[in-house]
């Protein structure tokens, strides 16, 4: 299907062009998270929408697929107004989009986005836009702020577990997501927001994500693993892990063998015992991936058992180790609230942080919706002509039986100050300290972030 940006939009938006009074030129519209399950978001992927869809423009083709489509499902086209963007524009769409930078950590109820029309004939186009434009937001930025909570609890526990926490955190939390993700482009858009925080992956299309629209060659990582079918098509297990350990293991090599196949316990006990040696002569690291069971019990009772059988040192926080050529990987039943379940219960048992690393699959990319930061886009303020004079003047929603829509007015500015920001009523011309800066015009990318400037921003908020 050929992107037309006419038909990315909700029906009733097609109705609205002539809904609004007549004297109207502009529209100022803005997106925010107004609040939700953390008290900050992590801003990031509006680039890849403008790239993706307002980068291209409009042909005749598209004005008259959507017309035939549009009118045949019963609602009215406004096809004097894309003619209109057709000729005058040249099908790009005069509007202009301003953003808090990406990889921007900020409270929520801020402004995160803000549109407006550059042409008074088009007046309508912003909140046109807003199905496509929140979708283009909520998702990729949901996921980014969720990855960068769990990469922030992680963090609070190798500070208190580990010799090193800077040196570790990075591949702490895998993605297994692609598989449970609802489309190929929700796994590249929600797995490139997981690498903002994070550098380990198995979402290989997220990597392709970060390369088109952040010009980064390779923004993640993953190892040689095991799947349960290259496990029980062995007649042996022990014949399946030894050739793990001889095809992958290598100096400084990683490679995952998951070892619940059949019964974890003999595994952990016997098995890998048995195949230590040729482990240490091969070189590398064996993670032992564990996949059934609860999760808090099967971590906690896994790494004691790998502890008696391969002995431990203590390192200078006082928490244990394993020996360098074992670690263990949770893939199973892990999202937020299991892995400081488990971090907590290593904890209280003085394992240190640093044995283990995670794999997220369905609650890293799918497990959310657009209310889990209740997401919106309101009008903020219209320009209306009174006789030759134009002025602005605010809209705003204040709904009785409910007070958290209440919405934003006038047209919006962030300022921060002391590292907290702060949205208020400005005028378009007000840029001097604003957050909010000029990332598309009529058609055009005025901003162009690579990935490692937006990485950047993001790390920066995570204590060191």
């Amino acid at each position: 299907m050929m992107h037309n940006s006419i038909l990315n939009t909700d029906s009733y938006k097609t109705s609205h062009f002539n809904q609004y009074p007549p004297n109207t030129v502009n529209m100022n519209s803005y997106i925010e998270s107004r609040g939700g399950k953390w008290a900050q978001t992590v801003f990031f992927g509006l680039q890849m929408f403008l790239k993706e869809y307002l980068c291209t423009p409009l042909s005749a083709e598209h004005i008259a697929e959507a017309e035939t489509m549009l009118k045949a499902h019963g609602v009215p086209f406004h096809a004097a107004g894309w003619k209109h963007i057709l000729d005058h524009h040249g099908g790009f769409l005069p509007v202009v989009i301003e953003a808090i930078p990406e990889g921007t950590v900020i409270d929520v109820k801020n402004c995160l986005v803000q549109i407006r029309a550059t042409d008074p004939a088009c007046f309508w186009l912003p909140s046109y836009l807003e199905t496509a434009l929140l979708r283009g937001v909520w998702y990729p930025t949901t996921v980014c702020t969720l990855s960068h909570e769990i990469k922030k609890l992680i963090f609070t526990y190798l500070e208190r577990t580990a010799d090193d926490p800077a040196a570790e955190i990075d591949f702490k939390l895998h993605d297994f997501g692609s598989r449970g993700a609802s489309s190929y482009e929700s796994a590249a858009l929600g797995g490139v927001a997981h690498l903002v925080n994070f550098k380990g992956t198995d979402t290989v299309i997220g990597l392709a994500a970060a390369k088109q629209y952040y010009h980064c060659d390779m923004a993640g990582f993953s190892i040689p693993a095991m799947e349960h079918s290259t496990v029980t098509s062995w007649e042996s297990e022990v014949s399946a892990y030894e050739n793990m350990v001889e095809t992958y293991g290598a100096p400084n090599a990683l490679y995952a063998c998951v070892s619940d196949s059949y019964d974890i316990y003999t595994a952990i006990e016997y098995i890998w015992p048995r195949l230590n040696e040729k482990v240490l002569a091969k070189g590398g690291t064996v993670v032992i991936r564990l996949d059934s069971g609860d999760p808090v019990t099967m971590v906690r009772d896994s790494l004691e058992t790998l502890m008696q059988k391969f002995g431990f040192t203590t390192n200078s926080k006082g928490f244990r180790v394993l020996p360098q050529h074992i670690r263990v990987l949770q893939g199973d039943g892990v999202n937020e609230e299991s892995i400081e379940q488990i971090l907590s219960a290593l904890h209280d048992a003085e394992i240190s942080a640093s044995n283990l690393a995670f794999g997220m699959g369905g609650a890293l990319l799918q497990k959310m919706n657009r209310d889990t930061l209740k997401f919106a886009m309101k009008c903020s303020a219209i320009q209306v002509n009174d006789n030759g004079h134009t002025y602005w003047r605010d809209v705003f929603k204040n709904p009785i039986s409910d007070p958290g829509k209440i919405s934003k007015r006038g047209i919006l500015a962030v300022n921060a100050y002391d590292g907290t920001h702060y949205t208020m009523k400005t005028s378009p011309e007000f840029n001097e300290t604003n957050c909010l800066r000029p990332v598309f015009q009529n058609g055009e990318l005025l901003v162009d972030d690579d990935f490692a400037t937006i990485r950047e921003r993001v790390q920066n908020t995570i204590a060191s």
